[in-house]
């Protein structure tokens, strides 16, 4: 506390004597102006010589030297005026090289299906002559990728799966029973989406002979309805969408050869009680590797399948007592006999060597810190670039370390948050640092972490930052009544006095394995959030138990009972900060979206005599109504934990809301549905208690377009204004 205070006068000093000077933060410099929207570099890829790398801009691809960081050249020139075209290229969103880098492939006009899917068109640029063409014939199509030998794409349109052949244009259908809401080829349907992050469901095999992917059969699903306003008679949207404890799709993974165009039906098992999250070919062109979990999701399996035969074999099992996490790396080695894993068996995410019979070679990294991510692999050096968690749960940081375990160095030289994008050699790679208070940072890197050059500071940006007084978001632990020590950040008023007293106003998440306290920068909130404090308000965020970054055991404490913990903590947080003299203990809000927002209505109840208001955006009110992956992973399916899902239900707590309550929620809302709302509605006026609503007609869980964002903010502050 002596040193919190100590920090806490030191930049009441510091900010006292600028105060003055700052220029205020707008709610239109956040969502209008783009006043604080920092540069970047656009969609980095390494060239195959791992000496050049391509960026995408708005005019075209450009090539740059890993070496000196200098353009050498412009490899696509999207509305070059030499070019005899039919009309003009429309913004290219995304590119990818066929493997001789002869050929790139284009996508534009892209149209959003969910969240993370849609429909693009696609053209096909010829880097010898410099002709473009467009490839989309038949309507928008998903997914478009070169075979791995570059004379073929394959796609998937309207649920079915398709291949053509780039010299001639011809199409082959290799599924024609795709229908919505009944059969999808190709492609996942929406809750693997969503949970498993996986939209793409076709993989080239390496020789380009064939194809596995998925078909999913979810004519046993149920139906979920958003009515669409705007029209004379608004029209329903039917989608399937598997709640807790309800059918899942059936899901099969198939093998088509494209010489024989046939096409091997997988026996994968029980397809209606389990989960095929992954899939990918390892370096033999008849080996198909696959992920299997059963519907608890305690235990993962890898299959090797020989593509030729059907043949199934167990590589890895793994089991837990809660759940076992989708790895975020599998990679099978070039040589052919191995591959790297990530597993938090020992109770840390950590980096694994097994060999393709399924004996472990070694643990590679090990320690009481999780592993975030492999960034890429030298096998000639023996060599395993990584992000981990190292130092602290709130810091990312790259380390290089060999195949034994052994010469761990670390390449990042600053506490913060780093992503990296290596060359296709691992020689170079290209840095993205930021901090709490430091925009992103862009510098290239020898593999040993030499510095090279910095390719963009955003020295505009946060001389801005300086102009409006912004920067002021520090760490600190707080100890809950149980021992247990959790991380939060603080952003004080740029006017602190100590003897002062402010209200405290917290910005909370908690869902499993999520992180909110992390030294990176944040875009919008984080500008929302100094607003806030030019206003007099104290703005802090807390990881509760359950989140990630500290390890298996802290962030599976919740299993089988979401909610519980994560009320308490936000509770014990919220008096903990009440006990300073500088906050207000009688003004205390609380603020969450989606599970935050779950978390900040049961806070306002549970919490009644703690917090004066809170603001809940998008809640799930009641797991019943959320999806069965995410759902059943963490608190089991109804049928078997009906008081994991009931006991610390909103619903349950209405009649105890003392305070200010603002409810918001997007009508179209495809991920948790505006039926949550309702029921919290329905809940609240039978117990005789009077809050605040808004509803936005046809937006999703995100609530953008046009003018939404800066209304519901405007909303949000004004309430904040108003009740805190």
């Amino acid at each position: 506390m002596k040193k919190l205070l100590t920090f806490v006068l030191t930049i009441a000093t510091l900010c006292g004597s600028v105060s003055a000077q700052t220029k205020k933060i707008t709610l239109e410099d956040i969502w209008m102006r783009a006043t604080f929207r920092p540069s970047g570099i656009s969609s980095i890829r390494s060239m195959q010589d791992g000496e050049h790398y391509c960026v995408l801009t708005r005019s075209g691809i450009e090539k740059y030297s890993y070496k000196t960081g200098e353009k050498v050249g412009v490899v696509c020139a999207f509305n070059d005026p030499m070019r005899k075209k039919a009309r003009p290229m429309p913004p290219v969103e995304s590119y990818e090289f066929s493997a001789d880098e002869q050929k790139i492939l284009l996508s534009a006009e892209f149209e959003p299906i969910y969240r993370h899917s849609g429909v693009s068109s696609y053209y096909i640029y010829n880097v010898a002559d410099g002709s473009m063409e467009c490839i989309t014939q038949e309507g928008k199509q998903r997914l478009t990728t070169f075979s791995p030998d570059g004379k073929m794409v394959a796609y998937v349109r309207d649920n079915n799966l398709y291949v053509m052949a780039l010299n001639s244009k011809k199409e082959t259908a290799v599924t024609t029973d795709g229908k919505f809401n009944e059969i999808i080829n190709g492609t996942t349907d929406w809750v693997y989406e969503e949970e498993f992050g996986i939209t793409k469901g076709f993989y080239w095999s390496p020789d380009s002979k064939k194809i596995a992917f998925y078909r999913f059969d979810e004519s046993r699903v149920k139906q979920y309805s958003m009515q669409m306003w705007g029209e004379l008679y608004p029209e329903n949207y039917t989608y399937k969408y598997p709640k807790a404890g309800e059918d899942n799709s059936v899901v099969d993974v198939m093998v088509y050869d494209l010489e024989s165009q046939k096409t091997m039906k997988l026996n994968i098992g029980s397809q209606n009680d389990q989960y095929m999250p992954r899939m990918q070919w390892t370096q033999n062109p008849n080996v198909l590797a696959m992920m299997r979990m059963n519907r608890l999701q305690n235990k993962m399996e890898l299959l090797l399948a020989d593509a030729t035969t059907g043949t199934l074999r167990t590589l890895y099992v793994e089991e837990d007592d809660a759940y076992v996490e989708v790895p975020d790396t599998w990679m099978f080695l070039k040589d052919g006999k191995n591959m790297l894993l990530t597993s938090e068996k020992n109770g840390y995410n950590h980096i694994y060597m097994y060999d393709l019979n399924g004996k472990m070679v070694r643990q590679i990294t090990d320690g009481f810190f999780d592993v975030v991510s492999i960034c890429s692999v030298d096998e000639k050096a023996g060599v395993i670039y990584y992000l981990s968690h190292e130092s602290s749960p709130i810091n990312r940081e790259l380390y290089c370390i060999d195949f034994k375990g052994k010469k761990k160095k670390k390449l990042s030289d600053r506490a913060g948050w780093y992503s990296a994008s290596f060359s296709a050699t691992s020689k170079y790679y290209i840095s993205t640092f930021t901090d709490a208070n430091t925009p992103p940072i862009y510098t290239l890197h020898t593999s040993n972490g030499k510095l090279l050059k910095t390719l963009q500071d955003n020295a505009d940006l946060r001389q801005r930052m300086e102009e409006y007084g912004v920067g002021h978001k520090t760490f600190g632990t707080l100890t809950t009544s149980l021992g247990t020590e959790l991380n939060y950040y603080i952003i004080l008023p740029p006017d602190f006095d100590s003897t002062k007293r402010y209200p405290l106003f917290f910005y909370v998440y908690g869902g499993p394995g999520n992180q909110q306290v992390t030294n990176s920068y944040g875009y919008n909130d984080y500008y929302w959030f100094h607003m806030l404090a030019q206003h007099g308000y104290v703005v802090a965020c807390f990881d509760g138990r359950g989140t990630g970054g500290r390890g298996a055991h802290f962030k599976k404490m919740t299993y089988r009972n979401l909610g519980k913990m994560e009320c308490e903590d936000a509770v014990e947080a919220a008096r903990w900060f009440g006990k300073k003299q500088w906050i207000d203990e009688s003004r205390i809000g609380i603020f969450g979206w989606s599970f935050g927002g779950y978390l900040s209505t049961l806070s306002i109840l549970k919490g009644h005599d703690v917090f004066k208001s809170a603001i809940a955006v998008a809640p799930v009110i009641t797991w019943r109504y959320y999806d069965n992956i995410y759902t059943e992973r963490f608190l089991q399916r109804p049928q078997d934990n009906a008081r994991g899902y009931d006991d610390n239900s909103p619903l349950n707590f209405a009649n105890l809301l003392k305070g200010n309550y603002l409810l918001v929620h997007g009508t179209g809302d495809d991920n948790v549905h505006f039926q949550n709302a309702v029921d919290m509605v329905t809940a609240l006026e039978a117990a005789g208690k009077q809050f605040e609503f808004r509803i936005y007609p046809n937006k999703n869980h995100s609530i953008y377009g046009g003018n939404t964002r800066l209304n519901l903010y405007e909303l949000m502050t004004d309430f904040i204004y108003r009740k805190l």
